[in-house]
């Protein structure tokens, strides 16, 4: 499959963008083009539109999976699966924050209730068991609001969102913090 410059680019951009976020970039590169593929892909058809290794193909597909960004489907009278990624961005955006949140971000939060109790009880300075704390502290009341506003309806986020955008025009520039 020949693929247009600027599609090259976006797959390309979406790989090295996916490194930034320690996702292997073939990994990256292979959501990139499932994501901008009107219609599904084999693993063959992958592996031949971005010159990788079959194997590679197939490894980056099961984490692909395993994230939940790649669906797996059947086609009448072929044997072989066929992928596509989610395709509505807002849900895409949701999986991408829900995983990353579940595989990042909780296991740091129970680090830290570990860490602070263990804090209390192991002679740790009050100072440096205030800091752990205040930064336990502002981490739950992150992770507290983003549990709250999942729970929303999406047309109540999308307004929030776009509330916060306006509401940003407003203040004086360089002074948002």
């Amino acid at each position: 499959m020949e693929l247009s410059p600027a599609t090259q680019n976006f797959i390309l951009h979406w790989g090295e963008m996916g490194a930034k976020w320690g996702v292997n970039r073939s990994v990256a590169q292979i959501h990139a083009l499932l994501h901008v593929m009107p219609d599904p892909m084999t693993a063959e058809e992958i592996s031949e539109t971005l010159n990788l290794a079959r194997s590679n193909v197939s490894n980056g597909l099961k984490e692909l999976q395993a994230w939940k960004l790649v669906k797996v489907s059947r086609q009448l009278g072929d044997r072989r699966d066929h992928f596509t990624s989610v395709r509505d961005m807002f849900d895409l955006v949701t999986v991408v924050i829900e995983g990353r949140r579940e595989r990042e971000y909780a296991p740091t939060l129970a680090a830290l209730r570990a860490v602070a109790e263990e804090a209390e009880a192991d002679g740790t300075p009050k100072n440096v068991q205030g800091r752990i704390r205040e930064t336990l502290d502002t981490m739950q009341l992150f992770d507290d609001w983003y549990r709250d506003v999942s729970r929303l309806p999406r047309s109540v986020q999308l307004s929030a969102v776009k509330l916060g955008a306006r509401i940003a025009k407003f203040l004086p520039k360089g002074k948002t913090g």
